[in-house]
């Protein structure tokens, strides 16, 4: 009889919490795949990856027969703003300024937080449903985002987010408490809950805020999550990575989104500053803001992850979409089929988002030691049939329907498609109340 015993920090394994079999798996830390594969997950990680025949009699408490399927680490979204998933469909074809200034400002005016409670567990849920295990999100009462992250056992990197926009005492205010909230709720929710400082953007915080938030960053040894180089209209003729370089923001670990306004300066000091930039193609598109030049970026070694922006500008979480989207977009860009291949980009929502997050020690891919962060797609479905190439199919025609389960941290919070860990079908019914009663205030 054959006995499983792979070991782990000296010590000898015979059983597991969990055992998924039968499947193709992607680790996603190099360019290939194991068929009939097979991950055990032992007190939260994995303790195998390999062929399934090397574990036929392994004890497990759950076995998953995954056959059909294909697994692979979850989706790491690396910018959003879950709790607008609100403002749906609210404010279209709009230019970003209008966009801002005239419908999502005065809106966010009349938030509560039970209303961003709300619109978190509908984000939450959206999420774990198409494949989502990780997020960055940067928005207000993020104390109560971070109440819907552990009761849905989703993984976050969570950013209490900081706006002056002209009032230096507003400003004080919200960063006296971005910084309170990462002092409470760094490592909350029994270690899935990270935190970042949030400072909105260059153009709506000045230049001494953003000095203070920098250096009060490096104190704490968290990174900063920020709006980059996103729109021309808004700051013309300014370099705002220039800027930042001059003032000594780039101290700390800096995740920075859109970046689409760089000049090739611009692009060197982000490289040398070792910047994570994100890409978040759907919502730079649909703003009409331009496409950020992602190949130049890897060039110059700047590590890319993906985004989907809040669901106010893309209208989904879907990261199956985004990556999609962000292999066509630098096609068109570059004029080039080769730019960006299917395996990169699947790498860049993955393994890149968790390099950029902190994260790349615990997941981001499937590897002995690291946290059961992973996904299972169904692919008996016909858009994915026949299946030649698994990346590309991945990647130009799965969807995040397509997810049949997702397991974080070792639990297993979606099984055939039936989210354990919170209530659809209420979240969805107080979402709509909760949008109705906003629109009406």
């Amino acid at each position: 009889m054959l006995i499983f015993h792979h070991k782990l920090n000296g010590v000898l394994l015979e059983k597991a919490d969990t055992l998924i079999y039968g499947c193709t798996v992607l680790p996603m830390n190099g360019k290939y795949f194991i068929e009939d594969g097979a991950i055990a997950i032992k007190d939260g990680k994995i303790v195998f990856v390999g062929k399934a025949s090397l574990v036929t009699s392994i004890k497990a408490e759950n076995r998953i027969n995954a056959k059909g399927k294909v697994a692979m680490p979850g989706l790491i979204n690396c910018h959003t703003h879950a709790p607008m998933t609100l403002f749906r469909g609210f404010a279209e074809d709009k230019p970003l300024t209008v966009w801002l200034r005239e419908a999502i400002w005065p809106l966010e005016a009349k938030l509560r937080a039970e209303d961003v409670y709300v619109g978190a567990l509908l984000g939450c849920l959206e999420m774990i449903k198409s494949g989502t295990t990780c997020f960055a999100d940067m928005y207000f009462h993020e104390e109560i985002v971070a109440r819907a992250v552990e009761q849905s056992r989703i993984r976050a990197a969570l950013a209490q987010g900081i706006i002056e926009a002209g009032n230096k005492e507003l400003g004080r205010k919200m960063f006296r408490e971005s910084v309170g909230f990462a002092k409470k709720f760094n490592g909350h929710a029994d270690g899935r809950i990270t935190v970042l400082l949030g400072p909105h953007a260059v153009y709506s915080c000045s230049q001494d805020l953003l000095r203070e938030v920098s250096e009060k960053a490096s104190e704490l040894g968290v990174g900063v999550h920020m709006h980059l180089a996103e729109s021309k209209e808004i700051l013309q003729g300014v370099s705002e990575v220039e800027f930042l370089e001059e003032i000594g923001f780039f101290k700390s670990c800096v995740l920075a989104a859109h970046c689409i306004n760089l000049t090739e300066n611009d692009m060197h000091i982000l490289s040398k500053r070792g910047v994570n930039v994100v890409h978040v193609p759907v919502a730079n598109m649909k703003l009409g803001l331009g496409a950020a030049r992602i190949k130049d970026l890897i060039s110059l070694g700047v590590n890319v992850c993906l985004g989907t922006d809040g669901p106010a500008s893309n209208n989904t979480l879907d990261m199956f979409e985004t990556v999609k989207f962000a292999a066509l977009l630098q096609k068109l860009t570059y004029m080039n089929p080769t730019v960006l291949s299917a395996y990169e980009v699947l790498k860049m929502a993955t393994m890149n988002g968790a390099k950029a997050l902190g994260l790349a020690d615990k997941v981001g891919s499937l590897e002995i030691g690291k946290r059961a962060d992973l996904i299972l797609i169904d692919f008996s479905k016909s858009h994915l049939k026949p299946l030649h190439d698994v990346f590309a199919s991945l990647v130009y025609s799965a969807r995040g329907s397509d997810v049949d389960t997702v397991i974080v941290d070792g639990k297993i919070i979606m099984e055939n498609r039936h989210v354990k860990s919170l209530d659809e079908i209420s979240i969805i019914e107080e979402a709509e109340k909760t949008a109705a009663d906003l629109l009406a205030r």
